[in-house]
């Protein structure tokens, strides 16, 4: 980020129509660890199932300007128990100006969650090794495929209930 160019101020907007898409802060919005077998989960010798999950959302906060938030859940259980169990959303305040509307929904549930992806992978990891367990790498997301099967499940859970109206007239 330009030292020059103050966050969020009106300086930063262009003069003109030209599309406008910036990282203006990211930071962890919330974050919990909980270690609730310890310490006699450090003495298993089971290797855990790890569970992960993701959830985004993007909504504005201002003129132009948007947060969107990653949240990804990590579960590491042996059997029923519960060796750990993170949760980090990840959050980024994204300056987004001259957009067609019809693009904004793919920019905040496809582009600024793949930017936020990497600071939350970094954010699991570190928070597990400091609960006493190596960590856990978690895999690249494609946030364009997974953006598309939710659309595809919107459209699904439309289309019936659209049947449903149309049958009862």
């Amino acid at each position: 980020m330009n030292e020059q160019t103050p966050i969020l101020g009106a300086a930063s907007q262009p003069a003109t129509d030209a599309p406008v898409f910036s990282i203006e802060r990211i930071y962890v919005k919330d974050m919990s660890l909980e270690n609730p077998s310890s310490p006699q989960s450090f003495l298993l010798q089971d290797t855990p199932q790890i569970e992960v999950s993701l959830q985004t959302r993007g909504e504005p906060v201002g003129d132009g300007v948007f947060e969107s938030v990653l949240t990804v859940t990590v579960t590491a259980k042996v059997g029923e128990q519960t060796i750990f169990l993170i949760e980090v959303a990840q959050a980024g305040i994204f300056q987004i100006r001259n957009i067609p509307e019809a693009d904004m929904q793919p920019i905040l549930g496809v582009h600024c969650p793949s930017i936020l992806f990497p600071y939350a992978r970094e954010t699991v990891a570190s928070a597990i090794m400091r609960a006493g367990y190596p960590p856990v790498h978690l895999a690249p997301i494609n946030f364009e495929a997974l953006y598309a099967q939710q659309m595809q499940q919107m459209q699904a859970a439309q289309a019936p209930q659209s049947s449903i109206i149309q049958t009862a007239h």
